[in-house]
């Protein structure tokens, strides 16, 4: 609350919470589209096509991402997005299929530039005792967007033109990319500068994760998690198969999870965390996995409710971690390492919807304690790696310089 008396926060929270609000509209949108259009398919084929130029630019895009480390370009981004969302429509309706992939396709270029960059600029607009609780705020326009977005997305629907949600989501980008371009004007604008100057070393990312393994084993158990909670695809089977419950208890199991992490990150942004960070971020991942698995455990509705708030609970946890781990890089670092961490988990979330939902569904009950237990495994061997590989060195003393352009 205090952070959003400052002027430039709460315009760029208020902001990018309009933004992502409109993402979640756009993704039910262009998902019920698609079904409609070409068949269950289609969907697989839009959510790979938008996730594929975050895994290309991550990988082999560096400079091309380094390039718009500035809230003036991160704007007219988000003004070709607007573009690219409102024509949508018309292009698949003349187009059809193909023409709909491209669009994704560019969709995904212009996240995949606009997210690293925006996640690496917003530690620049406080001071440093600041950055967790303004990650944490960041991280809440995602709880709300997740929360709210589907079911306004499901009753526009039923009353609006498909259409609709695009101009919708289309007028959101518009907003964002106003508020970046009066940010970039403004007086504090000059701090993200640091960033700007900082991105023309480019820095390597082998070179970053060698020198600081125990951020490659965050990074790496965050793929792991990605993967292991997309078992949540088949958790309609679950419940069926486990509770011989319905549609009903699906939207509570959610709910619950919602509501759960929304109280939570309250307290992610405001608490001081323990120890190292990448092996607090470990750790809780570990958590997470413990508590997926014990959803098999419940043997009722109300139990398996509870279950879903606390793992709701942790969720915010891991953003905010990470994310006020990353902040402590220098500007150029930081950056890389925010689009690595995005192309991991993009990595993962994709290869989990291609096989996951296949193998799980044939025992979903089992699935799940399948995918906690293992993430368990894997998040406690990166939460000890992350602690002997990193107990001897400052956490605020990275490489940087000529050393992070080394190959």
């Amino acid at each position: 609350m205090r952070l959003l008396r400052r002027g430039p926060v709460m315009l760029l929270w208020g902001a990018q919470t309009c933004s992502v609000f409109g993402d979640r509209l756009y993704a039910m949108a262009i998902m019920w589209l698609a079904w409609k259009q070409s068949g269950a398919a289609a969907m697989g084929w839009v959510a790979v096509a938008e996730s594929v130029p975050y895994i290309v630019l991550g990988t082999l895009g560096r400079s091309l991402v380094a390039r718009f480390a500035a809230l003036g370009r991160l704007a007219v981004v988000d003004v070709v997005r607007a573009v690219l969302v409102g024509v949508l429509p018309l292009v698949w309706d003349t187009f059809g299929l193909a023409g709909m992939l491209a669009c994704a396709v560019l969709l995904g270029v212009g996240g995949a530039l606009f997210d690293p960059n925006l996640g690496a600029l917003v530690p620049e607009l406080v001071e440093p005792d600041d950055v967790q609780a303004v990650n944490g705020l960041m991280d809440l326009t995602g709880r709300i967007a997740r929360i709210a977005g589907p079911g306004v997305a499901g009753v526009l629907l039923a009353v609006v033109p498909r259409q609709g949600l695009f101009w919708l989501d289309a007028a959101t980008f518009v907003v964002s990319g106003v508020a970046l371009a009066v940010l970039s004007g403004a007086p504090v604008a000059a701090v993200p500068t640091k960033a700007q100057e900082g991105a023309k070393i480019r820095p390597r990312a082998r070179v970053l994760l060698r020198t600081r393994p125990e951020t490659a084993a965050a990074i790496g158990v965050h793929g792991a998690g990605i993967f292991a909670h997309s078992v949540a695809l088949v958790l309609p089977a679950f419940l069926v198969a486990h509770l011989h419950a319905g549609a009903a208890a699906y939207g509570a199991v959610l709910a619950a999870t919602g509501a759960g992490s929304l109280a939570a990150n309250t307290v992610a942004g405001n608490v001081r965390m323990p120890g190292s960070l990448p092996v607090f971020y470990c750790a809780t991942w570990a958590v997470s996995g413990l508590i997926l698995a014990s959803a098999a455990l419940a043997g009722s509705l109300p139990v398996l409710l509870a279950v879903s708030v606390l793992l709701g609970a942790v969720n915010p946890f891991l953003p905010v971690a990470l994310s006020t781990h990353l902040s402590a890089f220098p500007p150029a670092a930081r950056l890389r390492l925010m689009s690595v961490d995005l192309t991991v988990i993009r990595t993962a979330g994709t290869v989990s919807m291609l096989f996951v939902p296949g193998l799980a569904g044939a025992d979903p009950v089992s699935a799940f304690p399948l995918a906690g237990l293992g993430l368990v495994l894997v998040a406690g061997a990166g939460s000890m790696a992350a602690w002997r590989l990193g107990r001897h060195r400052s956490p605020l003393a990275p490489v940087e310089g000529k050393e992070l352009a080394r190959d």
